[in-house]
Parts: structure tokens; sequence; C-alpha cells
């Protein structure tokens, strides 16, 4: 059993007024678009929300062909640390790949390697040459992840860096990302015209997308 976390709560401050998670991106809710790339390598999905985004969410995976779950933070607007210890606690499998709700172009090639990295391992985190971790594309087990969530919290970290580094992680360079997908797997969307071109290139049914 794999597990897709979708991270999806946050208040999106640059997209302006309207929910970015389920703004219509060329026809699809972007939150649709990152799970439906997501169907052929895990077998149930887990969205992590505000109160006020569930019923939208829901309508957006209206038709989904694996199981979808919608979970709420008991304390909202904790940050993505909260989003993601909420999120892996409702997963079913031993491990899950926790994916942010803006990545529309996430690359299931990409997302399959990372399950198969992280096996007898606690995650499996990509790290760009630029050197940063990137801890919302990544595959966690999920209860030593939540586990250490609970504790990063509890002192007051906010960083999601910071249970990372408490558990048996391997990285993933992007070298290993190149030769199993594209690159363009970590690109989100957080302005309005970010949102546009992408919409776009959608529409316009690039096959390089």
């Amino acid at each position: 059993m794999r597990t897709a976390v979708i991270i999806a709560g946050g208040r999106s401050t640059r997209f302006g007024d309207a929910d970015k998670a389920t703004a219509d991106l060329a026809g699809t809710p972007m939150i649709r678009r990152v799970g439906d790339r997501l169907v052929g390598v895990v077998d149930e999905l887990v969205v992590n929300c505000r109160a006020d985004q569930r019923a939208a969410v829901l309508e957006a995976f209206e038709g989904y062909p694996h199981p979808v779950s919608i979970v709420e933070d008991e304390t909202p607007d904790e940050g993505p640390m909260s989003g993601i210890r909420t999120g892996l606690r409702a997963a079913s499998g031993e491990y899950a790949v926790v994916v942010a709700c803006d990545m529309p172009f996430v690359d299931p090639g990409v997302i399959s390697y990372l399950f198969e990295r992280v096996e007898e391992h606690d995650a499996a985190v990509p790290q760009l040459e630029d050197k940063w971790f990137q801890t919302t594309h990544a595959v966690y087990r999920a209860e030593a992840m939540a586990d250490a969530c609970d504790e990063a919290l509890a002192e007051g970290a906010r960083k999601i860096i910071d249970p990372l580094f408490e558990l048996d992680y391997v990285v993933v360079d992007e070298s290993a990302v190149s030769e199993h997908g594209r690159l363009r797997t970590f690109e989100n969307l957080n302005t309005r015209e970010e949102f546009e071109e992408a919409a776009d290139e959608l529409a316009s049914g690039d096959n390089r997308i």
C-alpha cells in the first residue's frame, strides 16, 4: 500500500484572494491535476486542507479512482509541518509521498523511484544542485516522520527540514532524478502569472509537459 499526501492548507498569499489549491487550471482544479499524475504510483490519497476548503476539495476529487481522505489539522494555520504530520497520520500505507498542491507537473517516474529508494529507510528526499531539500516532494515512512514532526512542533520548530534530520534518510540527487523523470516535477505555481503560464501550456497540449 502506497499513499500520497497532498498538502493544501496554506493561505497562498501571493496568489490573491482565490484558493490556489482548487483553482481552475486549464479546465481542471490544480489539486486534481496533482492527484491525477499520482494515480499510477499510489493506492490511496490523503489531502490535508482547512475546513473551508473541504467541500471544494471533495468536489475536485469526485470520481477519483483511489480512495480519498480529507483531513484537517486540529489547530489550523500551524504551517506545512503540521499539515504533513496530520496527513501522514491518516496514511494506511507504511510509506507515503508528500506533495504540495501547487506542483501540477509532478512526475510519476520520479515518485516511483523515490518509493524504491526509501525501502529500509525512513525517508527518500531529493536534493537539487542548489542544495535545497525538496521536503514537500519526498517519500517518508509515515509513522516515523509524523512522530518526528510531533517532536519538532512541541519544541517550537517550524522549518519542514527539522524533523527530517531526526530520521534515517537517503538523499536523491539531481542526476538521479533526471534519470527517472523531469526536473520540472519540482515546479510549483506560487503567483497568478506562473499559474496562467502553466494553464496556457496545458491548454496547448504541449507534449513536453
